[in-house]
């Protein structure tokens, strides 16, 4: 078999993202996976249950290297294993309202300031907003709005079938984004209540947008951006069980990761 550098299975997932093909079953032996770290501590959407069986089901394992870093059963700010981010290229944040330690903070802002890359899931928007147990633990209360480029201002409540779904659009001027490669159509329909995420920075680019089945009003419901440090930022604001059994929200997040 030969071995070929990380570089040219990244040039051929790109060729493959234009010709709107499957992007994340190419590469066969790369010498230098993906080191992705998932760090999951939330009640509300069993991603500790979702993201496992998802990588497992749609990521190539010869081209991502996963690690899961989960909360604690004992404490629900401790995260033991978050050193990992030391070795991390990504770094998979589902995480709603905890307060880690400030050494384990420590650890993603170093992997954030040496330009470590972010795919943050639904309340990763609000992921460390949380009055800290005592001084030792950190509270990243503007978390949402210095990383992910948005202001987090609560949802709509939308809980389907009593209420009406989220309408999932896709916008046209950066349809042609890798992130969106191989999604099929106008877009979809999710039973993830829509959030509100407002006062986007200005260099995030919105590649879908979401609204109340029968409602004018949009919001953005997944992004990008690129940090000063050389980070890239992707955030979606689904991630609701019944997401993960989407077409489209499986390759969007597979897309992310390897973007």
């Amino acid at each position: 078999h030969v071995r070929f550098p990380l570089s040219c299975y990244v040039l051929i997932y790109g060729l493959c993202c234009s010709l709107h093909l499957a992007p994340f079953a190419l590469a066969q032996d790369p010498s230098d996976p993906i080191r992705v770290v998932f760090m999951i501590g939330e009640q509300e959407y069993e991603t500790a249950r979702t993201l496992p069986a998802f990588v497992q089901s749609s990521i190539d394992p010869a081209l991502v290297r996963a690690t899961f870093v989960l909360v604690s059963q004992d404490d629900p700010d401790d995260f033991p294993g978050l050193e990992t981010l030391e070795d991390a290229d990504v770094c998979v944040i589902s995480v709603r309202r905890r307060t880690p330690p400030s050494q384990q903070m420590n650890h993603l802002r170093a992997f954030l300031q040496r330009g470590g890359s972010v795919v943050g899931i639904r309340t990763a928007s609000h992921a460390f907003d949380r009055d800290p147990p005592d001084p030792g633990h950190v509270r990243w209360e503007d978390f949402d709005q210095e990383i992910l480029g948005c202001d987090y201002q609560g949802h709509y409540g939308n809980k389907p079938p009593n209420d009406p779904p989220s309408v999932i659009d896709y916008v046209e001027k950066h349809r042609s984004h890798p992130i969106l490669a191989g999604l099929e159509g106008e877009g979809f329909v999710s039973v993830s209540h829509l959030y509100r995420n407002r006062d986007m920075s200005a260099d995030t680019r919105v590649l879908m947008r979401g609204h109340l089945k029968g409602a004018e009003e949009r919001e953005p419901v997944s992004w990008v951006r690129e940090l000063d440090s050389g980070s890239r930022v992707f955030y979606t604001s689904l991630g609701h069980p019944q997401d993960f059994q989407l077409a489209p929200f499986q390759r969007m997040l597979g897309n992310a990761i390897l973007w």
